[in-house]
């Protein structure tokens, strides 16, 4: 595989684009040791700003990303909509970004257990959280452990109920033997099939020089822990769904209807399974990541949900 040199990279070029425009959401990059394992980088409010009172009356939102790049890479169009009447924080998840831990632990309820820490040590009492496929796990379990803290949930494209069999048809549709082959693509022809997956429009017409970069860039950071998290993941490994409702709570379910990751009728059923107070809202002609496939519609369906009862 050829690499290209920095000035030559789209992505090391886009990547300049995005943080900028993090930044002129008002969010700077930063990092936390949050117990004597784990450090966790996130964006969030910078804090040269957060002696504005309009700042300290905004409500908190957490945007929890999805197996893949890091945080800031899925996040851009929700935090640039977001930040002018929510306090945003997008964590990158541990082994995503710069976040790091020495403990052998790897489940998905590590993974919110860490945002929890992160969150308390940054006085963020309370708050409202979006989380998109692997991110949906981890928001579902932050708000099954920590009830009193989390206001409103969304989870977006987001297998919560996944069961073995489930997990099964997703390698079938992929045509590959091990989860990993899908969502660590190591070459240009498994990124051309996990986003042929997660996406509705065709990409053909991308250069396999990009592809490259893509890789390179994005996925290669860390792949044997990553690994680790996909072995890791305790969702999907039964005969049934092993989730709770979440009755005290109001949860929004955003599906693309075409999505091959976690099929519709997987949305459709999670709707049941979380209570009475959980609606699924579709978004057309889109697949796996509504939330950058159809950006504008993503964005007003949550701001819906969450402002709904604000004044």
């Amino acid at each position: 595989m050829t690499i290209l040199p920095s000035f030559l990279s789209p992505v090391t070029l886009w990547g300049i684009y995005v943080r900028r425009c993090l930044a002129a959401s008002g969010l700077s990059q930063q990092s936390m040791k949050i117990d004597d394992d784990t450090t966790l980088h996130f964006w969030g409010p910078n804090p040269n700003y957060q002696t504005n009172p309009k700042q300290n009356q905004k409500p908190s939102l957490v945007l929890i990303h999805g197996f893949g790049p890091a945080a800031m890479w899925q996040w851009r169009k929700q935090v640039q909509f977001f930040s002018p009447i929510f306090n945003v924080y997008v964590p990158d998840l541990v082994f995503f970004g710069g976040s790091t831990t020495t403990s052998p632990n790897r489940a998905e309820t590590f993974q919110a257990a860490s945002v929890a820490k992160l969150l308390e040590k940054l006085g963020v009492e309370r708050f409202s959280v979006v989380g998109t496929s692997y991110g949906g796990f981890v928001a579902y379990h932050l708000a099954r452990t920590w009830p009193e803290r989390v206001e409103k949930v969304v989870i977006a494209s987001s297998g919560v109920n996944m069961r073995r069999r489930d997990s099964e048809a997703l390698l079938n549709r992929a045509d590959v033997d091990k989860i990993e082959d899908l969502m660590l693509p190591a070459t240009a022809a498994q990124l051309h099939k996990l986003m042929a997956l997660a996406m509705s429009k065709k990409l053909d017409m991308i250069p396999q020089f990009f592809m490259n970069d893509f890789v390179q860039k994005l996925y290669s950071d860390k792949r044997k822990e990553k690994m680790e998290l996909l072995k890791g993941v305790t969702i999907g490994r039964d005969d049934k769904a092993n989730i709770s409702p979440l009755h005290d709570k109001e949860v929004l379910i955003v599906w693309g209807e075409n999505d091959q990751i976690f099929p519709l009728e997987m949305a459709t059923e999670l709707k049941q399974l979380l209570g009475t107070k959980a609606r699924l809202e579709v978004i057309k002609n889109t697949s796996h990541i509504p939330q950058i496939e159809d950006a504008v519609q993503f964005n007003n369906i949550v701001q819906s949900f969450l402002c709904k009862d604000r004044v």
